[in-house]
């Protein structure tokens, strides 16, 4: 296959068991959180840290095996802005709380019948692309550029503590998962938390190793899903003057993953408002999820995972702060 194909299919067969996966266990940060701080339920929580502690182990082989270049990853640029990332994951978390889920956990929902998804998508999707490229990114491109400060990384530091350090960062993320031996009681959720961490590390295998070109360059991409699910909607207005890409593929594998598993375990309803009121917070939460996500160079997926595994300074700032904004969400709709 060409370097197009290879993109293509990739991401679709990545996107199908995304899909599956979260129709099948409800693996979503929002959930997670959600069930721990009302209940003191931890396995969710334990699921999404085990997908994190198997993505960094799996994408920091392929680096060290030289499959991959991380620094040309968007999360290991040479800058990045000390006041939108943050402030963009704070918008995120906060967007995820008022939508009831993030945009992986939305395509999900979407997929099965739930119109509220539908909405939170279209709004997702229009108000990331208006930050990137649209009304907003002039505003956003300049704000870069004035509170822009030097990245790093784990790779950054003197060569003799980066294997204390990633080894360190690894058992805490390992004694979590399995405190108490929680998890083990909760088998879609253990098996949720390796596939994902596995697909994480499979999307950067597909972009970096299988469709690499030096001829025809790909940028270097795993799962993510605020700027693919805008570009999605792009794609589906003006096909003929795009290419598919792995982003847009991937989106479009996790709605047919889920559906496809919602429609044999017979799970398919529709769902819509109880009231305008409801339809409010939901619009509100997607918009603030898209322009969050898109100052935030990701969303619980794209930086919770996907950036946390290059061990990149701007993910662990954006991951922080849709925590922090999480919190100040839950408070909102508690």
């Amino acid at each position: 296959m060409n370097v197009q194909d290879t993109l293509i299919w990739s991401g679709l067969v990545i996107g199908l068991i995304f899909g599956a996966t979260g129709q099948l266990s409800g693996f979503c940060l929002n959930r997670a959180l959600k069930e721990y701080w009302q209940s003191g339920a931890l396995h969710k929580a334990q699921s999404f840290v085990l997908a994190l502690c198997v993505a960094v182990i799996g994408t920091q082989a392929l680096a060290q095996f030289e499959f991959i270049d991380l620094s040309k990853s968007i999360y290991r640029g040479p800058t990045f802005s000390w006041l939108l990332v943050p402030i963009g994951g704070v918008l995120f978390g906060y967007g995820m709380m008022l939508a009831n889920g993030c945009g992986a956990r939305t395509l999900v929902l979407c997929a099965q019948g739930n119109l509220r998804s539908l909405v939170v998508l279209l709004c997702l999707g229009i108000s990331a692309f208006m930050t990137l490229t649209g009304v907003l990114g002039p505003v956003r491109q300049s704000l870069n550029q004035m509170t822009a400060v030097s990245g790093g990384s784990i790779s950054d530091i003197p060569v003799a503590f980066q294997s204390w350090l990633l080894g360190a960062l690894l058992l805490c993320l390992l004694v979590f998962s399995f405190w108490k031996l929680n998890l083990l009681r909760h088998k879609k959720d253990l098996f949720a938390g390796f596939t994902v961490g596995l697909l994480i590390v499979a999307g950067w295998f597909s972009t970096g190793w299988l469709a690499f070109d030096e001829f025809e360059p790909v940028n270097l991409v795993s799962l993510t899903f605020i700027a693919p699910i805008g570009e999605t909607i792009q794609y589906a207005m003006i096909a003929t003057g795009m290419k598919l890409s792995f982003g847009v593929t991937a989106v479009l594998g996790v709605l047919l993953g889920s559906f496809l598993l919602a429609w044999l375990r017979k799970g398919l309803h529709l769902q819509g408002f109880s009231s305008p009121k409801e339809m409010l917070r939901y619009i509100a939460g997607g918009v603030s999820m898209g322009v969050g996500g898109s100052l935030a160079l990701g969303c619980s997926i794209g930086q919770g995972l996907t950036g946390l595994s290059t061990l990149a300074l701007s993910s662990v700032v954006a991951a922080a702060g849709i925590l922090i904004g999480a919190r100040l969400g839950f408070h909102q709709t508690a």
